[in-house]
């Protein structure tokens, strides 16, 4: 452009830094937006909340607010757009009553809330436990005349479900799909999830065939989800199958997968099992994390088998993994000579 005589403007400098912070790259970003302030270009509210956004996403809220706090002193009027993303960001970080603050300001400024607003607003009091004003903003958004979407009722399923009210979870999913929503994957592992965190084990596995049935196919979180409600109820098996089923169906476990069944395997005291995947962990490539360690030395101290947790202690440190208090608690309670192991030295 410029070896054409061409001059970029706002639009080009604008286009680059919004691609530069989604980027991650916000430091470049901010060299791009000064740059543009240094060649006389004046910043639009657009400009601003490329900055803002990618701050936020950053989680540098302080940084993203100075942005905001400029564009109003240089006369840029904050946007809808600068309010849901900072709203958001509040409720991430649980600030609700900051959040709170923000959205009379908006409104203060005349601003009416939009589906993304609300749906903000929603998911971020579910996050929050607080059922009864997600519902009371669902009710708003219908008077309004706003749609729900299924980001609005995935929040609601979740929120019900984590208050242990899964039937009315499960009734509004029905009550939903009747309605023409169409359930997508995401909205699904909440269902699934909330069964299986209230022990519905039977439902949850029914749900999974029922997203076979509308064809949404299920991701590793579905399975491990499904995995940890099985492993929990102490049906290990059962567990074990549903991962050779993922593998079947070209869905790659995680460490998250294998860390389930060992930890499964050994608090049912099934040592030679949770070694066993432990083994395959390894051999695909996985490194054994925290978890992996802490479920094995549990299962271990439980049998007694006091030694080899120490063996696997030293394993643990010697591959730079440091030990937590759930690691020293379990070999206090299974090693029977303690003061030995203490004159040793712990790592």
């Amino acid at each position: 452009m410029k070896v054409r005589g061409i001059y970029p403007d706002s639009y080009t400098y604008g286009s680059i830094i919004n691609g530069l912070c989604k980027d991650g790259r916000l430091d470049e970003g901010v060299e791009f937006f000064d740059k543009m302030v240094e060649n006389g270009l004046v910043p639009t509210a657009v400009n601003y909340n490329a900055l803002i956004d990618g701050f936020c996403n950053k989680g540098d809220l302080e940084k993203a607010f100075c942005y905001r706090d400029e564009m109003i002193k240089k006369g840029v009027a904050p946007t809808l757009s600068t309010y849901n993303v900072l709203i958001h960001s509040l409720f991430m970080e649980g600030k609700d009553g900051t959040a709170d603050s923000l959205i009379k300001e908006m409104e203060g400024n005349g601003m009416k809330k939009d589906d993304i607003t609300y749906n903000i607003l929603i998911n971020g009091y579910c996050q929050s436990g607080n059922v009864k004003k997600a519902f009371e903003l669902l009710d708003e958004m219908l008077v309004e005349g706003i749609q729900p979407t299924r980001v609005t009722y995935t929040s609601l399923i979740y929120v019900l479900s984590k208050s242990k009210r899964m039937k009315e979870a499960a009734d509004l999913f029905e009550k939903v799909t009747r309605n023409g929503v169409t359930p997508d994957l995401v909205m699904f592992n909440a269902l699934i999830n909330g069964h299986c965190v209230n022990g519905n084990m039977e439902q949850a596995l029914l749900v999974l065939r029922e997203m076979e049935r509308r064809k949404v196919r299920p991701d590793e979180v579905t399975y491990n989800t499904l995995m940890q409600g099985l492993c929990r109820d102490g049906k290990v098996e059962e567990a074990r199958k549903l991962l050779d089923e993922m593998k079947e169906r070209g869905i790659s476990p995680d460490y998250i997968s294998y860390n389930t069944l060992i930890s499964g395997y050994s608090k049912r005291g099934d040592m030679k099992d949770a070694f066993k995947v432990r083994d395959e962990m390894f051999d695909i490539g996985f490194n054994p994390t925290l978890l992996t360690y802490n479920a094995l030395i549990q299962g271990l101290c439980k049998k007694k088998e006091g030694v080899l947790a120490q063996e696997l202690l030293k394993e643990m440190v010697d591959r730079g993994i440091t030990p937590d208090d759930n690691t020293y608690i379990s070999l206090v309670e299974g090693i029977e000579d303690i003061e030995n192991f203490i004159e040793k030295g712990t790592p």
